[in-house]
């Protein structure tokens, strides 16, 4: 079984970047396929980007196409999100999640972190 920490969340003005952080321990970090996800408020939990175990493949929301960039380092057993452009409605819950076993990139995915709170203002 793996554990997941995000870290990197925090209150930013629209037009800034953050960079989150999913730290995993437990397990070998490379037998994971790794996401992100987030739950706005009153809003059900959205996909935002995954990444394959060996970090070659990447799949990203529409919603964040373009301005999200997912990474993992394997030898640092952590993952990452850069958010660039940051508008209020990516103001959410952001989880990351993992799986050892076969799944698609958007899921469904066994492991999850607590979460780190983003906040965007306008």
């Amino acid at each position: 079984q793996v554990q997941l920490v995000e870290s990197g969340g925090g209150l930013v003005q629209a037009g800034g970047s953050l960079r989150l952080s999913c730290a995993a321990s437990g397990r070998t970090f490379n037998h994971y396929a790794m996401a992100w996800f987030r739950q706005a408020p009153g809003k059900e939990r959205e996909f935002v980007a995954s990444i394959s175990r060996n970090g070659f493949h990447k799949y990203y929301a529409d919603s964040v196409k373009g301005r999200g960039t997912i990474s993992r380092d394997n030898n640092k057993n952590t993952m990452y999100l850069q958010m660039n452009s940051l508008k209020p409605e990516d103001t959410a819950v952001y989880y990351c999640a993992a799986d050892d076993g076969p799944v698609g990139p958007r899921g469904p995915y066994d492991y999850w972190g607590q979460g780190t709170q983003v906040t965007v203002s306008s």
